[in-house]
């Protein structure tokens, strides 16, 4: 019996070694590559292009391949999220059988049926081991909370801190930009923690659309103006600034890992009176 395991996401996303296993179809590129230099060197030009849209073929399908298997394991990782819209894999397994014919019936000059017989067996193979790409959304309401209010929310918030990362790249001032870089990364590590309990949404609802809507002002405004006219009082008002913020996204943390400890908690002392009972 084949001793070779199905491609699993939500085991391998603890192993990055193993998640990158799921680039090996850009191994098919270099026997490509070095056929192309070779019918170029040997001056044979229909083999040169047949080469050069074989190796187009296969880059697409690892591209393609690649991005289902992100696109998956963001899925798995998330509490919730909707289904992707793009089906990748699908993609890149059709490609798979598409360049796998054309490679071997045409660059390949082999028979047109073997390269059919081949070309099926590769994107058979390709699903049997990846599977096809994720179809039902995860959306379960948790209690009164709506899953949709969840996701937007929290896709506003994000679209926020990307915004505020743009505007980071026009700023000169270091240490104002080592200041907005630690207060995003604990504004992303709180939406997180809000990804993985939805259930703390409401409360951290304060958090999200005044503290990082905030942040986003003042940035915007910040590099609508020539730094050098900026001054002095007013940076170290702005530098004191994001040192508040940077202490209430830490007691926000707190809160949040406090409360979910509180959840445990009950949950606990659930299932211990179930016990006794």
């Amino acid at each position: 019996m084949s001793k070779a395991k199905r491609y699993n996401p939500t085991i391998e996303q603890d192993n990055p070694l193993k998640i990158k296993k799921g680039n090996f179809l850009y191994i098919f590129l270099l026997p490509l590559f070095i056929a192309i230099v070779m019918s170029l060197l040997m001056l044979e030009i229909k083999a040169f292009i047949f080469n050069i849209i074989a190796f187009g073929l296969f880059f697409a399908t690892a591209k393609a391949n690649a991005m289902g298997l992100d696109q998956e394991l963001d899925y798995y990782t998330k509490t919730l999220t909707k289904a992707p819209k793009t089906p990748y894999k699908l993609m890149a397994g059709v490609l798979l059988g598409v360049s796998t014919f054309f490679s071997a019936s045409f660059a390949g000059y082999q028979d047109i049926l073997i390269g059919l017989f081949l070309g099926v067996v590769a994107s058979i193979g390709y699903f049997l081991y990846y599977g096809f790409d994720p179809r039902g959304d995860k959306l379960e309401n948790i209690g009164d909370i709506s899953a949709e209010f969840v996701l937007e929310t929290l896709a506003t918030a994000r679209g926020k801190l990307s915004s505020i990362e743009e505007d980071m790249t026009l700023i000169k001032d270091t240490k104002l930009k080592s200041q907005l870089r630690v207060a995003i990364d604990k504004a992303y590590k709180i939406l997180t923690n809000i990804e993985a309990d939805p259930k703390d949404v409401r409360v951290a609802r304060k958090f999200i659309i005044v503290y990082i809507d905030g942040i986003k002002k003042v940035t915007k405004s910040y590099i609508e103006m020539d730094e050098e006219d900026i001054k002095e009082d007013t940076k170290e008002r702005l530098y004191s600034l994001l040192s508040d913020v940077e202490k209430r996204f830490d007691k926000e943390i707190i809160r949040l890992k406090k409360n979910n400890q509180f959840d445990l908690d009950v949950h606990i002392d659930v299932l211990q009176e179930q016990i006794k009972n």
